[in-house]
């Protein structure tokens, strides 16, 4: 496949087109209310993680508790620079990030589910990693070459939820 490329006093007179939409150039071909919605999408089920992953923070407990916890706050603050990540990009394309409480659990892809036992935490939280690995590779598939920009952050993150997934792991095998 041949791609031209455009000519600089083009490129210049284009940049100049509708300059109030920011990053949002006319060269960019994705859906951008879809995307919007996958990204509102993304951002609360990043934040269901963050809160459920704090929750299991501050409860682990038992024998191997202390491992874990670590594990628990660690993925917690990666869950949340997901989140700002995610925002960050949503206002780039003109839309408006979604922090509403009431639309977190709704909207998310994992759910929240807190767990009684220390084995019970870390296998909601495996779910919940493996939830989102799926879903961003769909995302990333869906997005194609149309919005390399936020293609590039859903890879990003989905390497670091897929870490996130191996660390559960290793923990669930070790109780």
């Amino acid at each position: 496949m041949s791609v031209e490329l455009t000519d600089v006093k083009t490129l210049r007179a284009n940049a100049r087109k509708h300059v109030e939409q920011g990053a949002v150039t006319e060269g960019y071909h994705a859906d951008r209310e879809k995307i919007l919605r996958l990204l509102n999408e993304s951002l609360a089920t990043e934040l269901v993680c963050v809160l459920r992953y704090k929750r299991h923070y501050f409860m682990a407990s038992g024998i191997k508790a202390s491992v874990a916890a670590a594990e628990f706050l660690e993925h917690a603050n990666q869950e949340a620079e997901h989140a700002d990540k995610l925002a960050e990009r949503i206002v780039q394309l003109g839309g408006e990030p979604d922090f509403n409480p009431d639309n977190l659990t709704r909207n998310a892809h994992a759910q929240y589910v807190a767990g009684s036992s220390l084995k019970e935490m870390v296998l909601e939280d495996l779910v919940a990693e493996r939830i989102a690995i799926d879903s961003y590779r769909e995302i990333i598939q869906y997005i194609g070459d149309k919005d390399p920009t936020t293609r590039r952050i859903f890879e990003d993150i989905l390497a670091q939820e897929e870490e996130h997934a191996d660390d559960m792991s290793d923990l669930l095998k070790g109780l």
